[in-house]
This record gives structure tokens, C-alpha cells and sequence, in this order.
């Protein structure tokens, strides 16, 4: 297993998971992601947001990563956190706790860019994904209405999302 930042030879890997994901997502009756922009993930490649684990020379698990995400998390964008957004996992290797291996990973990143949380959401209250990132480490911090999507993806817009977040310095 390797984790490493995607380039842009990865973008068909990458937009391929994320239509796995979308598929998932309508099977389970959840929210669907929109079809993201190429630009955005080519935006996040160039700035080395944009990471992914290979197994056997194969694309398993995406995601994208910022240190600032203002709309979601508000007022506590000012504390020093990395944010997760659109983990995806390929279908062959679900089952196989890459967002547990991912976590380890993102814990000694955030470590290494002075952050003491890591924070993620997901749209709605999937509690299959809140039970899930609770097993991964994550504390679920609740339902939150946004006020500003304007900027976001569209399954943002009118949404309520579910905040979860890791303590790097637990009191």
C-alpha cells in the first residue's frame, strides 16, 4: 500500500472513483455528489491537496485535503485543521479500512503542518457512515444547517451536513 499525492496522469483514476462513489450513494438512497468539476481536482493536484492510495499499482481510495474550509466549519475555520473532503474507495477494495489507514496517515500529516484537528462532513445524516467514522476515529459533533453554500458543490446547497472531527491534543 502506498499513499501519495495524485498527479495529473491520475485524473481519470480519480473521477472514475468518484462516479464508484456516486453509484454507492444511489444504491444506498443517500445524497448524491455531483459530477465535480475537472478543474477543481486539477486545481487540488497542482496544489498538492489532492492525494490517494494505490495497492498493487491500482487506484483504491481517493481524497482531497484543505486547511481551510470556511463555509462549513464557520467560526471554528480559525483553529488549526486539516479537512477531508470527498474520500472515495474503488469497489474491489472496500471492506479493507482504507479510510482507517488513511486517518493514520492524515494524523502524522497534520502533525507535521502544526494542525490539532482534522475535521471532515458528510451531507445528511447517514448514520451507516456516522457509526463508520466513529469506528475510524472521529467524533461526531452533530447536525449542522450551513448558511452559505454558494461557493460549494452542489450537494451542498440547502443541506444539512454532519461535523466530525479528531483531537490531535486531547485535554
Amino acid at each position: 500500500m502506498i499513499i501519495k499525492n495524485s498527479t495529473p496522469e491520475d485524473l481519470h483514476d480519480i473521477l472514475r472513483l468518484y462516479e464508484f462513489a456516486r453509484t454507492l450513494q444511489k444504491i444506498k438512497g443517500a445524497v448524491l455528489w455531483p459530477e465535480f468539476d475537472k478543474a477543481l481536482i486539477e486545481k487540488e493536484i497542482a496544489e498538492k491537496r489532492q492525494w490517494n492510495i494505490q495497492i498493487d499499482g491500482r487506484f483504491a481510495c481517493v481524497w482531497a485535503i484543505t486547511f481551510n474550509d470556511p463555509q462549513i466549519w464557520e467560526e471554528r475555520n480559525s483553529d488549526p485543521a486539516v479537512y477531508i473532503h470527498r474520500i472515495a474507495t474503488h469497489p474491489a477494495f472496500r471492506g479493507r479500512n482504507l479510510v482507517a489507514e488513511m486517518v493514520t496517515w492524515v494524523r502524522h500529516y497534520a502533525a507535521e503542518n502544526n494542525k490539532a484537528y482534522i475535521r471532515m462532513d458528510t451531507v445528511g445524516e447517514n448514520r451507516g457512515l456516522i457509526d463508520y467514522y466513529q469506528k475510524c476515529g472521529f467524533n461526531f459533533l452533530g447536525l449542522v444547517k450551513l448558511k452559505d453554500t454558494e461557493n460549494l458543490p452542489a450537494h451542498y446547497h440547502n443541506a444539512t451536513v454532519s461535523l466530525f472531527e479528531i483531537s490531535l491534543n486531547p485535554h
